[in-house]
């Protein structure tokens, strides 16, 4: 039986949502996205990455894109980064109040995604970890790949147990876990966030789901039940890695709120709202995106 009754979300639009367009979106653009993700209620918003702007040109603003963000004081933003500089230039932002870690299951992502092995991921991961606490700020750790690796296959469970234990051991906001390539499955996804909740003794378990293959919003229901406590999710469903080759967008915003909603789950954020900013979002991009609920008649209808 479900007893997880409220999640907490994640709005990942302006970073993963954004990362792998081709066309760049202008800093005021963006600036203007978190603003409209506060008014539909976000409270967690992961505004950009901190990595070589050479690599993902799309996010080579971000320090212009922090001085812009609205001051809002129960508001958190997170800055993902991959390493020693990434965090420096997360801390000296100021504005970024949470550092994201990522580590990776497999090698081969791992050298692509990041220069560095899947256990040299992590110990950059930790690292980060420490250098937040170090200056006042909160840090979580993603175990991306957790459901497959685009270039080894199948991803052992008992791998990404192992890894999730030793990143609890640093004592990060959160553990999550990604399907960076929208290979997971609701049976793999239960089975995955019920084994590591249960090896990271009580530390919050996020999830990050791409629907390249149809099974995000699946998979976020099999998560929650399972105790997932928070949720990643894009504006419009936008999203894809530029290290992935095939990986699609994310879980879509309003699509999740939809879900979690007509099950009776609070997640404190405003369908309608986070709806008109998709629309606005989709003017902005010059095409339809791949959220569904924007496309459909309002449901239950309102007389």
């Amino acid at each position: 039986m479900l007893t997880n009754l409220h999640v907490e979300m994640v709005e990942v639009g302006p970073r993963d949502g954004l990362q792998n367009e081709a066309a760049l979106v202008s800093t005021a653009d963006k600036a203007e996205l978190v603003r409209r993700a506060i008014d539909y209620g976000a409270r967690r918003i992961e505004v950009t990455s901190f990595v070589n702007p050479k690599k993902v040109p799309q996010l080579a603003d971000a320090e212009a894109l922090v001085a812009l963000l609205p001051d809002c004081d129960d508001v958190t933003y997170i800055g993902l980064v991959l390493n020693r500089r990434g965090a420096e230039r997360a801390i000296a932002a100021e504005r970024i109040d949470e550092l994201g870690a990522v580590c990776v299951t497999s090698d081969s992502f791992g050298i692509r995604n990041q220069g560095q092995s899947a256990d040299e991921s992590l110990a950059a991961a930790i690292e980060i970890v420490g250098l937040a606490k170090g200056a006042e700020r909160s840090a979580q750790i993603t175990i991306a790949t957790a459901f497959g690796c685009p270039f080894e296959g199948e991803v052992p469970v008992a791998r990404v147990v192992e890894m999730a234990k030793r990143a609890a051991d640093c004592a990060p906001r959160e553990i999550a876990l990604a399907d960076t390539i929208g290979c997971g499955s609701p049976a793999q996804v239960a089975e995955m966030v019920g084994r590591v909740r249960e090896a990271v003794a009580g530390l919050p378990v996020r999830v990050h789901f791409h629907n390249t293959r149809g099974t995000g919003l699946a998979n976020v229901w099999a998560a929650v039940g399972e105790g997932a406590a928070t949720v990643d999710a894009a504006l419009g469903g936008l999203g894809g890695c530029p290290f992935a080759p095939g990986a699609a967008g994310n879980v879509a915003t309003e699509d999740v709120l939809y879900m979690l909603g007509r099950s009776h789950i609070e997640t404190g954020l405003d369908l309608d709202k986070a709806v008109a900013a998709a629309a606005w979002l989709a003017g902005r991009m010059d095409r339809a995106l791949p959220a569904m609920v924007g496309r459909a008649p309002i449901f239950p209808a309102r007389t």
